[in-house]
């Protein structure tokens, strides 16, 4: 290994197929409930897990669907008439992106379906369920006693390991100061990391030269005015 490559001692796990789910404060509660899977609270055994958009909750639900062989739905897709071929032979589901649920009535559905084959639901969302208008009164009782675990934006240490994974996965050796030059001057979400990386792996290669500090200066400034003014995203 290059003696300048980073190296972060930080807690992970096998995300099987999308590379390890790095743990830090801001995620831990979540990371601690897939963990203590099938051993949620009864009768049915459910969880939602909280946060804004990007910051891990469909990685997190990834990990706990391989190891519950769960269907993976999007609450936008659910129909009463589609649940039991979306849900096929399986005992649990994962539900993605609960604040697009169109049609109430599916979603209990599928409750009632895995609750009488003894399974476990997983509720991804970028808000409570709870606070959420289903209008009907049973599946909002089954949403509101649902224990949620909240995930946070990434602090700097995940934020760091995060830029770190990326990194490696294209084999880039990156000195320890210029990932923490990125870290706190960037836009703290996931999805800016995965976006930062690819840009500076891009100039690199383009240039044939390494990623140093005065390259990462030149992405982040990039990103800046790609952003916009406004802080939306401007298309190519």
């Amino acid at each position: 290994m290059a003696p300048d490559q980073l190296i972060l001692d930080l807690g992970h796990r096998p995300a099987l197929g999308r590379g390890d789910f790095l743990v830090s404060a801001c995620n831990a509660d979540a990371a601690a409930w897939i963990d203590r899977w099938p051993d949620w609270p009864a009768p049915l055994r459910g969880l939602a897990i909280v946060g804004p958009a990007g910051c891990g909750k469909t990685h997190l639900g990834a990990v706990w669907r391989r190891a519950s062989a769960a269907a993976d739905l999007r609450a936008a897709d659910l129909t009463v008439a589609g649940v039991p071929d979306s849900l096929g032979e399986a005992c649990n589901a994962a539900v993605d992106d609960l604040t697009e649920l169109r049609e109430p009535q599916a979603l209990l559905h599928l409750y009632n379906t895995v609750a009488e084959r003894g399974g476990s639901v997983l509720i991804l969302s970028r808000a409570a369920p709870a606070r959420l208008e289903v209008g009907l009164p049973d599946l909002a009782s089954r949403l509101a006693t649902l224990p949620v675990a909240t995930v946070g934006g990434p602090d700097e240490v995940l934020l760091a390991g995060v830029l770190a994974k990326h990194f490696a996965d294209r084999q880039v050796a990156v000195r320890e100061d210029v990932v923490a030059y990125l870290v706190a001057r960037m836009e703290r979400s996931f999805a800016a990391a995965d976006r930062l990386v690819d840009r500076l792996d891009r100039l690199a290669l383009a240039e044939g030269r390494r990623v140093d500090r005065a390259l990462a200066r030149r992405a982040l400034a990039d990103e800046d005015t790609d952003r916009g003014s406004d802080g939306a995203w401007i298309s190519d």
